[in-house]
């Protein structure tokens, strides 16, 4: 553990602590297990000694204009391997102005020794606070303990590989040839450099992997960095040291999560007798890591040193031009087409509609009464009808993961009624990468495809009506694209304050649980005409919903958040409601301020209000803290299932603004398609 002692403790920068002999500012929960400083041992630590669930433990107030890299040398201890609870580190930022933390990390593996975390911040100009939740789990005996915070102006990828950490770079270990720490008056190899580059001294380190332990043709030894945990592109750049005898191949790759390796640069010297400088353009629009690889021919190849890893975030080159935005690539057709298009000799092919709301039909995606576009209408439907819709042109060599939403109406066979096609830029390449097997009619669902070409190319959505008998309707909305593939995308953490009740029910509890209470469903509920076929987050997910068969007339349910932290200014609720039934009661939302008896009404719909979901938007402030409350109160009959889904809280004034907030009565009783 002394080895963990990082040089120059004295001078570590505001919100890094060695806990040697003090939590440095760091403050513990008293509502939560405590931390005990263990001052000879250099580390902070929480076990089962006390009951409770959870430890939080908050750094002082920090600033970070520039950005930073924040290490954590952490321990996680268990016994028991696999737990359905585990016990878990989660590092959360705190900023300013906000009422809920954001995730940037989490830990469940438990470990021997101490492990490194490293993980980028962005520059802000807000104050935040690091915050430290260490949760239990079912194990009697788990422990946490941290060794070290330590926070430093750069980026997690930067390294002069001067401190025993060595940054969170690892070595991938082969029994033969490996990366090592050389340097530091250690006299361990035949092929030794004098002086680093770092320091121009012979207490200075590198990294280095030598040839001699050689056994066959092509042995590899890897570098690898610390996971990117933010968009980064720029300028990499490092020095390097090559003594070949025979070949010797050193490449710089980029790794992403699925695996893929994508070459950036490679030696083109066979010597470089002095430190040589390297510069490469890098770009890491999702979670990559560096690997630098050395592949060896002979015990007597040589040997390649490594020092001073840097980056920049302007390009080596006089690389200009914009970096591709994927925002640019969705669309929910609310305005317009946005960047897709048709072709007109495909016929009259997608129209864009809109439905107002209605029993009988459902509306889009987005609101619930905004537009969508529909495909195979019945004025349009010829056997063999095709409409196309091509989206803008994407880069090649890019992970993207798309995204979007299609219901079907009136098909007796769904298979194959919608598909999504790739066309390369000359159009004659084209490649099915998905197609409709089977979903609910009539329901929203999501669909997502990960993909990745080397040339530029055009998404294409494909709608078909086989024969004149079985041609219905096929609807498209809310295309959205985003970088990396959809694995990753769904590994990173949310945004602070949504809460989809996909694997529970978020920052909200119930008074009461059992009959008359709010329940986490999917697919449609009990009773027939009354409630949704299906969530609002992809179709096939959970919501919350009060189940009207176990309740009497007037009787009520609540669903209650957790206390929020006030803030100063507007902030922004928005969520999806489902009200359908003819017996359908009210649904209520409510603003509960620390210290106030009263509960003040936010926003309120009184009956059956439409087949879809539709969206709620409320604007409220609280520079208290406070709780928001939903509350259901059954209707006149059974037929009054009242549902919510994906709620977001957001700091800021909302974009739009609900014309009305509390309303009484059926909407709109016509059944009408706009087009």
């Amino acid at each position: 553990l002394a080895a963990l002692r990082l040089v120059g403790a004295a001078l570590l920068s505001p919100g890094s602590c060695s806990f040697e002999d003090s939590a440095c500012g760091y403050q513990w929960d008293y509502a939560h297990l405590p931390w005990t400083l263990h001052g000879e041992g250099h580390y902070i630590s929480v076990d089962r000694s006390y009951e409770g669930e959870k430890a939080v433990l908050s750094s002082p107030d920090l600033y970070s204009e520039e950005w930073s890299c924040v290490r954590l040398i952490y321990q996680i201890a268990t016994t028991s391997e696999t737990s359905a609870d585990p016990t878990r580190l989660n590092l959360y930022l705190r900023q300013e102005g906000e009422s809920f933390d954001r995730l940037l990390w989490s830990a469940k593996e438990p470990s021997d020794s101490w492990l490194i975390a490293s993980l980028d911040l962005m520059n802000s100009t807000k104050k935040y606070k690091l915050v430290l939740e260490g949760e239990m789990g079912q194990d009697r005996s788990s422990s946490i303990a941290v060794f070290e915070i330590k926070i430093t102006p750069g980026y997690c990828i930067e390294c002069d590989f001067e401190e025993n950490h060595l940054c969170g770079f690892v070595n991938r270990w082969n029994p033969n040839v490996n990366w090592f720490v050389g340097g530091g008056n250690i006299r361990n190899s035949q092929s030794i450099l004098p002086k680093d580059h770092t320091l121009n001294s012979a207490l200075g380190h590198y990294m280095y992997v030598d040839s001699v332990y050689v056994k066959h043709f092509q042995e590899v030894a890897q570098l690898i960095s610390p996971k990117t945990m933010a968009p980064l592109s720029g300028c990499l750049s490092f020095y390097y040291q090559l003594k070949q005898e025979s070949s010797i191949v050193f490449t710089v790759y980029l790794r992403d999560t699925s695996g893929f390796y994508e070459e950036i640069w490679k030696t083109d010297t066979a010597l470089s007798a002095d430190w040589t400088l390297a510069e490469v353009d890098f770009s890491a629009p999702y979670p990559m890591e560096v690997i630098f690889e050395v592949a060896f021919n002979s015990a007597k190849g040589g040997y390649v040193a490594l020092d001073d890893i840097a980056f920049s975030p302007v390009y080596c080159s006089n690389q200009t031009g914009t970096p591709f935005n994927p925002a640019n690539a969705g669309c929910d057709f609310e305005e317009d087409l946005c960047n897709f298009y048709q072709d007109h000799k495909d016929g009259p092919g997608w129209s864009r509609v809109k439905v107002k709301r209605n029993v009988y039909r459902a509306g889009d995606h987005t609101t619930g009464f905004g537009y969508y576009l529909l495909a195979n209408t019945k004025f349009t439907s010829q056997p063999g009808y095709i409409g196309r819709l091509y989206g803008p042109t994407l880069p090649g060599n890019l992970q993207f993961c798309l995204r979007f939403y299609y219901a079907l109406y009136g098909f007796f066979k769904m298979s194959g009624t919608l598909a999504v096609y790739i066309f390369e830029e000359n159009h004659v390449v084209q490649e099915k990468i998905w197609s409709v097997l089977d979903s609910p009619k009539g329901v929203w669902t999501q669909a997502e495809i990960s993909f990745k070409k080397p040339m530029p190319f055009k998404v294409v959505f494909v709608s078909w009506c086989k024969s004149f008998w079985d041609c219905g309707l096929v609807a498209l909305d809310d295309v959205s694209l985003s970088l990396g593939s959809c694995q990753v995308a769904g590994l990173l953490p949310h945004s602070p304050g949504e809460c989809t009740f996909e694997k529970d029910e978020c920052v909200f509890t119930q008074k009461k649980r059992g009959r008359g209470s709010w329940h986490r469903r999917r697919g449609p509920t009990p009773t027939s005409y009354t409630g949704p076929k299906g969530d609002h987050t992809t179709g096939v997910g959970y919501y919350m919903y009060v189940e009207a068969s176990d309740m009497v007339y007037g009787q009520r349910a609540y669903l209650i958040s957790r206390s929020l932290r006030g803030i100063s200014g507007k902030q922004c609720l928005t969520f999806f409601y489902h009200m359908y039934g003819a017996g359908t009661g009210l649904l209520s939302v409510y603003l509960k301020k620390e210290g106030d008896d009263e509960e003040v009404p936010l926003w309120r719909r009184t009956g059956e209000q439409s087949i879809s979901w539709l969206r709620g938007l409320i604007e409220y402030e609280s520079d208290r803290n406070y709780q928001i409350i939903f509350e259901a109160i059954r209707g006149v009959s059974i037929r009054s299932d009242t549902a919510i889904d994906d709620i977001l809280f957001q700091a800021g004034p909302c974009l739009e603004v609900e014309e009305i907030q509390f309303s009484s009565g059926y909407p709109d009783s016509l059944n009408e398609i706009e087009y």
